[in-house]
C-alpha cells in the first residue's frame, strides 16, 4: 500500500521534534518519537541490541532495549540494520512488521532504513553529549563528579535559595601516599572510591562529593549531617579482601564553612573551605577547622605577609638571630642556632606569625637560603676578624624535599663565601611518608659525604623517629622540649624516656642536644643523664649579631 507523503511528512517532523528532546537511548519518550511513523509504517516492534565489540557481539553478549511496541509482531518478517559507532560499538536495529500486514514494499523499506540511520544518529549525539557531560562534569579515574560539577550545583542551591541548609568542606585524605606506596595505586584508588562512596551513603539528592584531583575532594552536605561528615573524616576502615593486609583506616584533614543563608557565589564557598582546608593541613593541631571570622583575620594576615614577602627578601628585612649552644660541663659556647626575625616598618615580626604562613608554599625555600647565606657572610666576617668561630646549624624546611638541585644548592652558598664546611650544620625535621624519607636520605648523605653534619631537628614528636635513626648517618639528635618536666608534678615518664633517647643515641656515636633547658633543675637532670650539650633561655635567648660577637670574643679569653 502506498503511503501518504504528506501524511508521511508530517510523521517525519514530529518524530524529529521529539527525539530533539529525549536524553538517552533507552528513554521512553522514544514510543511517542515513533507512533506516527510506526503506525504508517505497520511497525509492531522496534528493538536495538547493543554491544561493546564486535567480540561481545559473537558471542552474544549484549544488551537490548525495546524502542516502540504497537499490537503483535510477525516474527518472521523483520527489517534489521547492522551500525558501528567509531569508538568500536556494535548497535543492531530489528523492526518487525504488524501480523496480518502486507510485506513491505521496496519504498517503505527504504525509508525504515532511513528511520533506523536517523535514530542511530540520534543516538550517536545522545553519546557524544553524554560523554562531553562526563568529561566536564566527572572525574576519569574514580567516575565521581568534579570541581566543576560542584561549582554548578552549589550555584544552583544558591540560586534556588536554599544554601542556608548546607554546610561544605574541603577534605585531604590524611597520608594517602603512604596507601599507594604501601598497596599500589591500583588497590590505593579503590580504598579512595570505597571511603568516598561510604561518605555519600546517606547523601540526599542535592548532597555531593567531588574530586579536586589527587586525594583532594569537596563535599556539599546538609548542616543536619555535620556530626556525620565528621565522624566519617576521623577515621573509617576499609576492607581488603585480596590484600596481605585484611583492612586500612583511611581519615582526612578537612576545612568547614557553615554556609550562610546571604552567600551570593560557588566562588565564595570555595575560597572559604581551600583557606580553612589549607589551616587545618598546615597550621591546626587539630585535622578540622572551620571558617569563621577569626579564620577569615588568619586568611587575610596571611595574605598580607605572603604579598609583603618578596620586597621583604629584596630589602633584607629578614635578621639573623643566633642562640647559643652549650656545653654544660665547662659552661661554654659549643655552637649556635640560626634564627630568623623579621623588621618591617620598625616593628618586629616574630617567626609564629610569618613561618607557618611562608611553609605553605615555596617561599619558605627563599627564606632558607636567605638565611644559609646571611650566616655564611657572618662567618667569612668573623674569620677575616680572627674570632674564635663554632658551628652554626641553619634550618631547611621539608618543603625543599624533592628538589634534585638542593644539594648543590647549598654547597653553591657555602662555597660563595669561603667557609670551611665543619662551620655549617643543616638542621632537618621528621617526616612521615616514604617519598619525603628517600629524599631526607639522599640529602643527609650528601651532606656527610660533603663534611657538613646534620641534625635531626624536634626529635619525638613525629612518627618515624627510630627508623630516621636507624637508618641515616646523623651527627646530632636534637631532643625536643617536650620531655623536660616544666614542673615538679610533671609525669616521670618523660624523664625515662629522656634517659634511654639520650643513651641510645649516644651508644649509637650521635650527639645528644637538649632544647628548651630553662631551669637549673633541668640542667641537673641533663648531667644525671651523662648529656651535656644544651640549648634554651637559662643560657641565653636568640641573640643579636652584634651581641653574639661579643659572646664570640670571649672565648678567646
Amino acid at each position: 500500500m502506498r503511503i501518504n507523503n504528506d501524511e508521511y511528512s508530517i510523521a517525519i517532523d514530529d518524530f524529529l521534534l521529539r527525539m530533539e528532546s529525549i536524553p538517552s537511548e533507552t528513554h521512553p519518550d522514544t514510543q511517542l518519537a515513533l507512533d506516527k511513523l510506526g503506525q504508517l509504517l505497520h511497525i509492531a516492534l522496534a528493538k536495538l541490541d547493543f554491544y561493546d565489540t564486535p567480540l561481545e557481539e559473537r558471542k552474544n553478549n549484549g544488551n537490548s532495549h525495546i524502542m516502540y511496541r504497537n499490537g503483535d509482531p510477525d516474527m518472521s518478517r523483520f527489517f534489521q540494520q547492522r551500525e558501528m559507532t567509531g569508538v568500536g560499538n556494535v548497535v543492531i536495529y530489528t523492526i518487525y512488521s504488524q501480523i496480518g500486514c502486507d510485506p513491505w514494499s521496496d519504498e517503505e523499506l527504504e525509508k525504515l532504513r532511513v528511520l533506523v540511520k536517523t535514530i542511530f544518529v540520534f543516538h550517536g549525539r545522545i553519546r557524544t553529549m553524554r560523554l562531553a557531560e562526563f568529561l566536564t562534569f566527572y572525574d576519569k579515574e574514580l567516575k565521581i563528579h568534579n570541581l566543576t560539577y560542584f561549582m554548578k550545583h552549589t550555584g544552583q542551591i544558591i540560586t534556588q535559595g536554599r544554601i542556608g541548609d548546607f554546610a561544605a568542606a574541603f577534605f585531604n585524605l590524611s597520608n594517602f601516599s603512604a596507601v599507594n606506596q604501601q598497596l599500589g595505586r591500583e588497590r590505593g584508588t579503590e580504598i579512595m572510591l570505597s571511603f568516598i562512596q561510604q561518605l555519600a551513603a546517606d547523601f540526599t539528592e542535592d548532597e555531593i562529593v567531588c574530586r579536586v584531583g589527587g586525594d583532594n575532594f569537596v563535599t556539599l552536605f546538609l548542616k543536619s549531617h555535620l556530626d556525620y561528615v565528621m565522624n566519617h573524616f576521623k577515621g573509617i576502615e576499609i576492607n581488603l579482601p585480596d590484600a596481605t593486609r585484611s583492612k586500612v583506616v583511611v581519615s582526612a584533614a578537612a576545612g568547614y564553612y557553615m554556609i550562610p543563608a546571604d552567600c551570593k557565589t560557588s566562588t565564595d564557598i570555595m575560597d572559604c573551605i581551600s583557606a580553612a582546608s589549607n589551616i587545618a593541613r598546615n597550621l591546626s593541631k587539630e585535622s578540622f577547622v572551620f571558617y569563621d571570622e577569626q579564620l577569615k583575620q588568619r586568611v587575610t594576615e596571611s595574605k598580607i605577609i605572603q604579598d609583603l614577602f618578596p620586597e621583604a627578601i629584596r630589602k633584607q628585612e629578614f635578621q639573623v638571630y643566633y642562640q647559643p649552644k652549650v656545653d654544660i660541663s665547662k659552661n661554654r659556647i659549643i655552637g649556635s642556632e640560626a634564627l630568623c626575625r623579621w623588621f618591617h616598618d620598625g616593628t618586629m615580626i616574630m617567626p609564629g606569625r610569618f613561618i607557618p604562613i611562608l611553609e605553605q608554599s615555596k617561599a619558605i625555600c627563599a627564606l632558607d637560603f636567605y638565611m644559609l647565606e646571611h650566616v655564611c657572610m657572618d662567618i667569612q666576617k668573623w674569620l677575616k676578624e680572627g674570632l674564635p668561630v663554632v658551628k652554626v646549624s641553619v634550618n631547611l624546611s621539608r618543603c625543599h624535599f624533592g628538589d634534585m638541585n638542593l644539594l648543590q644548592d647549598i654547597l653553591d652558598i657555602i662555597d660563595k663565601y669561603s667557609v670551611p664546611h665543619e662551620y655549617i650544620e643543616i638542621e632537618l625535621t621528621e617526616t612521615t611518608t616514604d617519598v619525603s624519607f628517600r629524599d631526607l636520605k639522599r640529602i643527609v648523605y650528601g651532606l656527610q659525604k660533603q663534611g657538613i653534619s646534620t641534625a635531626i631537628d624536634d626529635f619525638g614528636i613525629g612518627y618515624s623517629s627510630l627508623n630516621l635513626l636507624r637508618e641515616l648517618p646523623w651527627d646530632i639528635l636534637k631532643i625536643d622540649r617536650s620531655f623536660l618536666a616544666e614542673k615538679p608534678e610533671a609525669p616521670e615518664q618523660n624523664h625515662v624516656m629522656l634517659k634511654h633517647i639520650i643513651a641510645m643515641a649516644q651508644e649509637m656515636g650521635i650527639q645528644c642536644i637538649v632544647e628548651g633547658v630553662e631551669s637549673p633543675d633541668q640542667v641537673k637532670l641533663l648531667k644525671e643523664n651523662n648529656c651535656y650539650y644544651v640549648q634554651g633561655f637559662l643560657f641565653d635567648k636568640p641573640l643579636t649579631r652584634d651581641v653574639y660577637e661579643s659572646r664570640l670574643s670571649r672565648l678567646s679569653k
